[in-house]
């Protein structure tokens, strides 16, 4: 992999933030400077924590901060559920992004094993 563009994470992490986007195109406009600009922090710190640990030099750094990503990723998810709550999104809504959530997720979550064991691998060269 030459560029953080390649990672199956990050690709993931980028179509979730443009489905988060879009959908807060929906929410009322008093929401402007409070939910919609919370849920659009966190879903665009999910790819900007995974392409920000690509381009560190340490297997370590780039682990935390998919950490850090995956913190974002759930944060999102619990602003989806004030959105809910809210009655801004539907049920069926708020499902169909928690499931890509998990999805991103568990891509995500591989990813950081990746590391980890090619971390490990090099301590034993």
């Amino acid at each position: 992999m030459t560029s953080f563009e390649d990672l199956e994470a990050w690709k993931f992490a980028r179509e979730f933030r443009k489905e988060i986007s879009e959908l807060t195109k929906l929410f009322p406009s008093e929401e402007k400077y409070r939910l919609t600009d919370q849920i659009l922090r966190s879903s665009r710190s999910i790819s900007n924590n995974i392409a920000e640990g690509f381009g560190r030099f340490h297997f370590q750094e780039n682990i935390q901060f998919c950490r850090q990503a995956r913190g974002s990723l759930t944060e999102t998810n619990d602003h989806l559920y004030i959105a809910f709550d809210e009655k801004y999104i539907s049920k069926e809504q708020l499902d169909l992004l928690l499931e890509k959530s998990t999805v991103c997720l568990k891509v995500l979550n591989g990813y950081i094993a990746y590391l980890k064991n090619a971390k490990e691998k090099t301590k034993s060269i």
